[in-house]
């Protein structure tokens, strides 16, 4: 629990930081784009370690071209600005690791549908959903302060629902929620995430975030929560097929990149698409 909290101590101020530095310095922007691609780099390098465990052949090279690709995308708003260009770097991307696996797999056509398919998940599950955090950063520039509001909303709302669910689930679980994948989990845990993200909601539009009122913010972060423990277990099912306690040890006392982004993955595009639609 000291490693835990020592990691978040020195960890969550770079984050802060990254996120709320360009109010007073626009130009710095760019620290947490960076930052969102060494992660997204990183998670992806876990994830292959992952499949590696496996035997499952994964080609890193060809999804890291492919991520490298739609991450410059989404670093200009493809989502919004052009989102055509999204959808060819996309398809573009699968076309091009679908010829090389074939050729890779000549002479062994039996793992050609395994490699295609860990390739292509790889790049889809990190670099494409996580890249539109990435896009939240650079794509709200019209309005001065809002992709800052939005990117302390999302992480305030997941890190408040996991520790809400972590302290719940100690403090009162007993039912479990999916124990076939995470034994740890338990109904109580979610409840309590989901309280914890609503009433952390409620503090951001309360405190900074007038723009996104009640009606709106809770029911988002309720969202939010539910879609965050989802991806949790997602993650973990990926771990427990691959006989691994943690995507990798970066983070002392919470793993790898790769465990601090599950439930991030999942809700980025929930959030990048909400705020297209409801701030334009």
């Amino acid at each position: 629990m000291k490693t835990r909290l020592l990691t978040a101590a020195v960890a969550l101020p770079i984050l802060i930081g990254s996120i709320i530095l360009p109010l007073w310095l626009p130009e710095t922007v760019w620290i947490f784009v960076v930052l969102a691609v060494l992660a997204i780099s990183a998670g992806l390098f876990e994830f292959f370690s992952l499949t590696k465990k496996l035997e499952l052949k994964a080609d890193a090279g060809m999804a890291y071209l492919g991520a490298a690709a739609l991450m410059t995308a989404f670093i200009f708003d493809a989502p919004a600005n052009a989102p055509e260009m999204l959808l060819m770097t996309l398809a573009l991307s699968v076309i091009v690791v679908i010829v090389a696996e074939t050729f890779r797999f000549q002479k062994d056509f039996s793992k050609l549908l395994i490699g295609l398919g860990v390739t292509i998940t790889g790049v889809v599950y990190i670099a494409f959903l996580g890249g539109f955090l990435i896009a939240t950063r650079v794509g709200f520039d019209a309005f001065p302060g809002l992709s800052t509001k939005l990117l302390v909303f999302f992480f305030a709302v997941i890190f408040g629902s996991d520790a809400g669910a972590y302290f719940a689930g100690r403090g009162f679980g007993k039912h479990k929620l999916a124990p076939a994948i995470s034994p740890g989990k338990t109904i109580e845990g979610l409840i309590g995430g989901i309280v914890a993200a609503a009433g952390i909601s409620a503090l951001c539009t309360l405190l900074f975030f007038p723009e996104l009122p009640y009606q709106y913010s809770i029911p988002l972060a309720v969202v939010m929560a539910v879609v965050g423990v989802l991806g949790d277990l997602a993650e973990s099912a990926m771990k427990r097929g691959s006989g691994a306690k943690d995507a990798a040890n970066i983070l002392p006392g919470h793993g790898g990149i790769l465990d601090r982004l599950d439930s991030l993955l999942l809700n980025a595009p929930i959030l990048y698409y909400f705020a297209h639609i409801y701030f334009r």
